[in-house]
């Protein structure tokens, strides 16, 4: 219950800070908007040969939101290090509020503004044709979420290994472009030869846009979906638990 109640303090503050600064959000939304406005377009004769706009923008949106909060997820520790610079995170460690909560608190913050910015993207693709039904959107979102508290825990564990905003840009940089490409969020792997196939297998992000494309397109009873709910769900509570034992550990 400790647990808990600290978890949500530090959230509410941290949501907060937030709020007085929406300039954020809006920033986080600006590129996919250009994405989804000026790149999509040009894929309906690749995603959708022949179809309408509304099919390429099932295919296409679900890879789009899946970029947003792996990127968005795993640049939050340049967050945590200016918090460090500043003492914020000193000031807080002589109060009863638990370690891990100071983790939670901050990781739940950043996977709330990156669902706001995904239900921004999607009611933007809304007149574009893009038709989803609702309970099969929320397990979406449910999805997205769980991949931006991974991402963020681990862009948080790696701030509390490196401790630098020069070597933190490009161990994250190094992570990211491989993970998201190895995603198929521009395109569906479907379409690349077998062998980038095969090594995209090994991908949990992988799984999960195909997931996330299973539920835009209605089949929410395709394998894809419970795949990629039951790994995301393993690699965050791994993910959560390395990270939080980093706060616990250097974090006093």
């Amino acid at each position: 219950m400790k647990l808990a109640r600290d978890t949500w303090l530090i959230f509410q503050r941290q949501l907060l800070l937030m709020w007085r600064t929406p300039v954020w959000v809006a920033v986080g939304v600006v590129q996919p908007l250009f994405y989804l406005l000026l790149f999509a377009p040009l894929l309906r004769p690749v995603l959708a040969p022949g179809g309408s706009y509304a099919q390429a923008y099932r295919i296409y949106v679900p890879g789009l939101l899946t970029a947003l909060v792996i990127m968005g997820g795993l640049f939050t520790g340049f967050t945590l290090l200016g918090e460090l610079r500043a003492g914020i995170i000193e000031r807080t460690r002589v109060t009863p509020v638990s370690r891990v909560a100071l983790l939670l608190g901050r990781a739940m913050r950043e996977v709330v503004a990156l669902l706001v910015q995904a239900v921004i993207i999607t009611v933007v693709a809304l007149p574009f044709g893009l038709a989803v039904p609702v309970g099969q959107l929320l397990l979406a979102y449910l999805l997205l979420g769980m991949l931006a508290l991974m991402a963020s825990a681990v862009s948080y564990g790696l701030a509390l290994l490196v401790r630098s905003d020069s070597a933190l840009a490009p161990v994250l940089n190094t992570i990211a472009q491989p993970v998201a490409l190895l995603s198929g969020v521009l395109l569906p792997l479907s379409l690349a030869p077998g062998w980038l196939r095969a090594v995209a297998d090994w991908n949990p992000f992988y799984w999960a846009v195909e997931g996330i494309r299973a539920l835009f397109a209605g089949h929410p009873g395709d394998a894809s979906v419970w795949r990629s709910l039951v790994l995301v769900t393993a690699l965050t509570v791994v993910a959560v638990a390395w990270s939080a034992r980093l706060f616990t550990d250097r974090v006093r």
